[in-house]
């Protein structure tokens, strides 16, 4: 005879009770599960950006003073290379100017950590110092500074955070990582890490921080990006010499935020995808390479025109099929907090996002007329500087660059 026939009533009843129960825990396990192109788990809790900060130098440099200095050094060598320009062996050089690079980028103004540098036509590189064992690196100096600015907008203080993340576009070492160092300075129990994806390092960042939230390996966490870019740029190259300024921020990413600044998470996309349109090659291998380079072939090198052409359309569609998936309509988004490559990528993006190219410049902020590319923290400046939201609004925060990669995280004020 069956076991459920030869059980007593009161057996048979807690049976029953167990069977559901269990029925219960299946379904909500099954529901914690979102079903997307990929399978996130979904916290029982809010992840929200609790705060921003953000520091850039002091030193600032207008077009027309870039252009004076850099059409100097252009004078300077066609009349020292005067007979072999003459005989065809080299080609001269180009003189640049103020309304060239507006034209072609839309910025007017840079911060950079040495302005004198910068122009002086004998060195056109920034002065920098190699990093001292006894002192604080330039990365996690200025790192520091945007945390605290972070920390205190978020209302959080070191000892409510687990960990740091450190994000950048230009490492500044191989190891120690520089978020440790961090870690080590503001007095910071947890663990910490570097990470490297370009200009989309900030997202990406912001990205793992969420993850490592969700995931239960941390509360708060602190995510840092100093981009120090000018060291990195070859100002005796007409068509790179104006890109860069040098800036740093900061993010606090909570669980559950109450702070009066907090935007919450709504989700998060990333794609990428290989190219060599925009590279740098320069390494620990450059020292044993057999078949050495010039140090500014190294450095940072794009073909801008083939970048301009393959990203556009990528960004506008991710950005967009992750609005549609999100039962968003694009013109019920409040601010696109975007990459500041270009301004004109920045406006190409958000008119085919928008499908419409009249839109109002508070909807999509260019703080690159300002401050430049600044790399990996151009769209967390954006989102700093311009984020006098009300509760339920609805943005989108989205870097991209190298790689190809880019990470959009959609937001709403609380």
């Amino acid at each position: 005879m069956p076991w459920l026939i030869m059980t007593t009533p009161l057996a048979f009843s807690s049976l029953v009770k167990l069977i559901v129960l269990t029925e219960c825990i299946l379904e909500y396990s099954f529901n914690i599960i979102y079903n997307t192109s990929n399978y996130l788990f979904i916290p029982m809790h809010n992840i929200h950006i609790a705060g921003t900060g953000i520091w850039y130098p002091d030193d600032m440099i207008t077009n027309d003073e870039l252009v004076h200095s850099y059409n100097s050094y252009v004078d300077q060598f066609n009349e020292k290379n005067k007979i072999e320009i003459d005989n065809g062996a080299i080609e001269p050089m180009l003189h640049s100017s103020s309304d060239f690079i507006e034209k072609a980028s839309g910025i007017e103004t840079r911060y950079v950590i040495d302005k004198e540098g910068t122009l002086d036509t004998s060195r056109m590189m920034p002065r920098v110092s190699n990093e001292n064992v006894n002192k604080l690196s330039v990365h996690a100096e200025v790192g520091i500074i945007a945390a605290n600015r972070a920390m205190e907008q978020a209302g959080v203080t070191a000892s409510d955070i687990d960990a740091i993340i450190v994000g950048t576009s230009h490492a500044a070492r191989n190891y120690p990582a520089v978020a440790i160092e961090i870690q080590s300075e503001l007095g910071i129990d947890g663990y910490a890490y570097d990470m490297l994806v370009g200009c989309s390092s900030t997202t990406f960042a912001i990205n793992n921080a969420y993850s490592d939230i969700a995931s239960g390996l941390a509360n708060t966490v602190l995510v840092i990006n100093p981009e120090i870019s000018t060291p990195f740029v070859n100002f005796t190259h007409r068509d790179k010499h104006f890109i860069f300024g040098d800036a740093c921020a900061a993010t606090v990413v909570q669980k559950d935020s109450n702070s009066k600044h907090a935007f919450k998470i709504i989700d998060r996309k990333l794609h990428t995808q290989f190219s060599n349109n925009i590279r740098s090659d320069f390494s620990y291998l450059n020292r044993a390479a057999v078949d050495q380079k010039n140090i500014d072939e190294l450095m940072f090198d794009q073909n801008g025109r083939s970048v301009f052409k393959d990203v556009c359309p990528l960004v506008s569609s991710l950005i967009s099929n992750q609005l549609e998936k999100n039962n968003i309509n694009p013109n019920d988004v409040s601010r696109f907090w975007l990459h500041q490559a270009n301004g004109k990528m920045i406006r190409l993006i958000a008119s085919k996002i928008l499908n419409n190219d009249d839109f109002d410049s508070l909807l999509v902020p260019m703080p690159i007329k300002q401050f430049g590319n600044l790399a990996s923290v151009g769209s967390l400046f954006a989102f700093n500087l311009n984020n006098d939201l009300n509760p339920g609004d609805i943005g989108v925060i989205c870097s991209f660059g190298a790689g190809y990669s880019v990470c959009s995280i959609i937001v709403e004020k609380i």
